[in-house]
């Protein structure tokens, strides 16, 4: 069964930082593309996120530029999610899917409707 699980989601106050974490399970993912997403109550899934397959190209929302960093090690098969000067703007849960057709990319994927599989999400709450 292919699984990815997100970990690392929590409450932090304004200006922190939090490291999310997605460990796949059930096949490598180390030839695709991944990406974080977001959806914050009321709102659409958005995203936040993206490597390519080869870990060569990133890709970010302008909202989270410079704040969020996406890494993958396909060593352990997992991506993180490394989000430094946090907003209460970015409570969201947060998703972590990946693109199988990655390779076929020149660029990362934006539109969710890429990825292949998705996490079960993880809570990220930003006091103010």
């Amino acid at each position: 069964q292919v699984q990815l699980v997100e970990s690392g989601g929590g409450l932090v106050q304004a200006g922190g930082s939090l490291r999310l974490s997605c460990a796949g399970s059930g096949r490598t993912f180390s030839m695709d593309g991944m990406g974080w997403f977001r959806q914050a109550p009321g709102k659409e899934r958005e995203f936040v996120a993206g490597i390519t397959w080869s870990g060569g190209s990133t890709n970010y929302a302008d909202s989270v530029k410079g704040r969020f960093t996406i890494s993958k090690d396909n060593a352990k098969n997992t991506v993180y999610l490394q989000m430094n000067s946090l907003k209460p703007e970015d409570t969201a849960v947060y998703y972590c899917a990946a693109d199988l057709n990655s390779r076929g990319r020149l660029v990362v994927a934006t539109d969710q409707r890429a990825y292949d599989y998705w996490g079960q999400g993880t809570q990220v709450t930003v006091s103010s």
